[in-house]
């Protein structure tokens, strides 16, 4: 900030936040949403809905029932699988969550050093 600008007013940082903050927990609850339908689609839809039409096919190199296979294994592996996705999504969210927080309300740092998003 140069001596020109004059300094955001509470009011507006307090505005600016609010708005960051709706944009982050939308992002949030459209990902949460996402992962969810995957799941569902996966533990309800090949696990017991499409089972009958997927044990026609065997898991390669297995010799089981696909459809078996989806409702034994598969909603887990898939359920892992998307914990995994999650928290690698939130780390880069809360990194940009962060760097746009910054730019409206700049803490003290040090040079050199900026959010990693490690430790969350």
């Amino acid at each position: 900030m140069t001596n020109d600008t004059p300094a955001p007013s509470p009011e507006d940082i307090h505005r600016a936040e609010g708005k960051i903050l709706k944009k982050y927990w939308f992002a949030n609850l459209r990902l949460m949403g996402i992962l969810l339908l995957v799941w569902a689609a996966v533990g309800l839809g090949c696990g017991v809905l499409l089972a009958d039409i997927l044990n026609q096919y065997k898991l390669p190199g297995t010799g089981y029932p696909l459809g078996f296979w989806f409702a034994q294994q598969g909603s887990i592996v898939t359920f892992v699988l998307l914990i995994l996705v999650y928290a690698i999504r939130m780390n880069r969210l809360d990194r940009i969550h962060h760097d746009e927080r910054e730019a409206i309300h700049p803490t003290v740092e040090p040079k050199g050093e900026s959010y990693s998003g490690e430790g969350i």
